[in-house]
């Protein structure tokens, strides 16, 4: 029989189908089952108004059958079949959809039958089906249509042509007969005769199609005991073939909450993410409006081992009316809750013709928004509700939260600052900034921390006491984000954050600031002369306002903190070679000034080791490095002398 031609540029528009629209080859196994179900579905809508149709939606099935001899791998279904004009008119014309067409008849009907809703009709674009030249040389498709008395056969090797003859079908439904090309060294085609790859690919794209999936496999079981066998006897196994169904069908998130039992969310968890552990939080989403969508996301225990790392991917698997479409899809999670993991699924999705990535992201920022406000809220019932897990959950991801609250300008600081914790003065305890407002004394109008490089060094800063004296409450900021969070958040609430050791942390009055001048005035010789001693290792030398029993502290000028010159040394930025502007503190009424002070009266050059020595003191208190510890040594060790 003489071949006809591909309606459609056919040639070129071929190789494009085949060769530029689908990224991997393995893909062809789901588009191919995809349409099958849509054959199933067309067939089971039907059944709804035609009682002549005689099949029940427990009897239809997809069954899969390798041939290793012929190489011939064929996709069988039990749907409504395909007339001779049909056969035509949907695979003679690339691009042209049956599906498609009978979804739109569908969504017209007025007097639609009761469940027809919830037929999902998968493929609208007609060139899925294409897809199966990426592996097969030669695809044959038989199929006889329900209500006809004779079937035809469908045949094409490619871009040339096809024919279509009449052919023997007993029964309604199509037969996709996929006749593979021969390997290569790039290319090995003969997996997808094996019984564990094909198991494995209708795992992963098409578990959740509502139409069984079946293929006969191969199994082993133990021999029977033979009769008069000793306690010797070593146990037999023989391999049989059993038909079995390779997919679940109905997915978890697709039950009702009601129905689904806690083990069965952390079973389904552990197995579809590898992960040994329970997961903290289980959120599921069933949402109607703006888009359509249903949802399965998981807070884990702990944070991945790669988590931190470049190699990290985030994203939700997407599926699309229960087909996998992208098994990691990072649009529909933010980046600062990039450790949930999870599935979405919608039959809404605006799917690009080969249905691997989407058209446009709008869907997905609505899909985005909504998952946010869900993860948020399940994490602030976590932190109030069961505080341990809250704690395990913070242990693993609070650097995640708090480079989030940084990150784009503060854009996600709304969002985040109810989540945030650190420690405190209040007790051992983490805080978050809601409790440590609530605690807040009357009268206080700030919110005071204190950076430093751990809590033991935070606790013992001699800048806190002065704060401390007046009853209020200090966060400690012991990571080296923790600071930019502060500048990031400007305040929580009404409440202004506040470093505890700045000079102007408690007000002053009239009173006190010309006391302070006076004092200053008084003390301006030895503290030129500290200034002078310590040349460009400082910006400026001046009484502390904040130090009480200590002697001597570190501060800065200028809108760089000593921890944010900690942060871009660790980071291998040095800024240009720009630094803190370095002042070095003196408290007056400290024993050691008065020794400071009688030195440089009586002997300057006792009084410029004094000066080196406290230097390097006020460097050890703020946690920085001394720039020569061998000097440091040597000045103690003549000091004692």
């Amino acid at each position: 029989m003489a071949k006809k031609q591909f309606k459609a540029e056919s040639k070129r528009l071929l190789d494009l189908m085949i060769n530029s629209i689908y990224t991997h080859k393995e893909i062809f196994l789901r588009e191919l089952i995809s349409n099958a179900s849509d054959a199933v579905d067309k067939l089971a809508y039907k059944a709804l108004t035609d009682d002549k149709v005689g099949v029940k939606r427990k009897d239809f099935q997809i069954f899969l059958t390798a041939d290793k001899a012929e190489r011939t791998l064929t996709i069988a279904d039990n749907g409504i079949g395909m007339t001779k004009e049909e056969l035509e008119k949907n695979l003679g014309t690339i691009a042209r959809s049956g599906s498609f067409q009978f979804k739109q008849e569908m969504d017209k009907a007025e007097n639609a039958p009761k469940g027809a809703k919830a037929v999902d009709i998968i493929g609208q674009f007609g060139v899925g089906f294409y897809s199966a030249f990426m592996v097969a040389d030669r695809v044959t498709v038989r199929s006889r249509a329900y209500g006809a008395d004779e079937a035809w056969e469908w045949q094409s090797d490619g871009a040339d042509g096809y024919t279509v003859e009449p052919c023997d079908k007993a029964d309604v439904g199509t037969q996709v007969i996929l006749h593979l090309k021969p390997d290569t060294d790039e290319d090995k085609f003969s997996e997808y005769l094996e019984e564990y790859r094909l198991q494995e690919l209708v795992k992963k794209y098409s578990d959740y199609v509502h139409t069984p999936i079946r293929m006969e496999v191969t199994k082993s079981r133990q021999k029977e005991k033979p009769e008069g066998a000793g306690e010797d006897y070593k146990p037999e196994w023989e391999d049989y073939r059993e038909v079995d169904t390779l997919n679940s069908m109905v997915p978890l998130w697709q039950r009702a909450k009601s129905k689904v039992k806690s083990e069965e969310y952390n079973q389904f968890y552990k197995e579809k993410f590898g992960d040994w552990e329970e997961p903290l939080a289980t959120i599921h989403i069933s949402a109607e409006g703006q888009m359509e969508y249903k949802a399965l996301l998981f807070i884990p225990a702990r944070a991945p081992y790669d988590y931190y790392s470049k190699d990290y991917e985030k994203g939700l698997q997407l599926y699309s009316s229960g087909v996998l479409i992208m098994d990691k899809c990072p649009e529909v999670v933010p980046d600062h809750f990039s450790f949930v993991k999870g599935v979405v699924d919608s039959p809404d999705l605006p799917l690009n013709i080969s249905r691997e990535t989407l058209q446009h992201t709008r869907a997905l920022h609505i899909i985005q928004g909504s998952v946010e406000k869900k993860v948020k809220a399940e994490l602030l019932k976590l932190q109030k509700e069961d505080r341990e897990k809250y704690l395990k959950f913070w242990k693993g991801f609070a650097r995640q939260l708090k480079y989030g609250t940084v990150n784009d300008y503060g854009a996600h600081k709304e969002v985040l600052q109810d989540l945030l914790m650190f420690h405190s003065s209040h007790g051992d305890e983490l805080t978050t900034l809601a409790e440590y407002v609530e605690r807040m004394k009357e009268g206080q109008e700030n919110i005071f921390y204190l950076c430093a490089e751990n809590l033991e060094m935070a606790r013992n800063l001699p800048q806190a006491e002065r704060v401390l004296d007046k009853g209020y409450e200090i966060l400690y900021f012991t990571d080296e984000v923790d600071e930019f969070v502060a500048n990031t958040l400007q305040k929580y609430g009404e409440k202004p954050f506040k470093d505890a050791g700045a000079a102007d942390a408690l007000p002053e009055s009239d009173e006190e600031k010309a006391d302070a001048e006076k004092k200053a005035e008084a003390n301006k010789p030895v503290l030129d002369f500290v200034k002078e001693a310590l040349g460009d290792k400082v910006s400026d030398v001046r009484l502390s306002k904040v130090l009480k029993s200590g002697a001597v502290c570190l501060s800065t000028d200028g809108p760089m903190s000593l921890e944010m010159e900690k942060y871009f040394r660790k980071m291998g930025d040095d800024l240009g070679g720009m630094k803190a502007q370095r002042v070095l503190e003196l408290n007056a009424d400290s024993a050691v000034y008065g020794a400071l002070a009688q030195a440089v009266a009586q002997d300057p050059d006792k009084a410029k080791k004094y000066a080196e020595l406290l230097y390097d003191q006020a460097l050890i208190i703020a946690g920085l490095p001394m720039e020569d510890t061998a000097r440091y040594t040597e000045l103690v060790c003549s000091l004692m002398v």
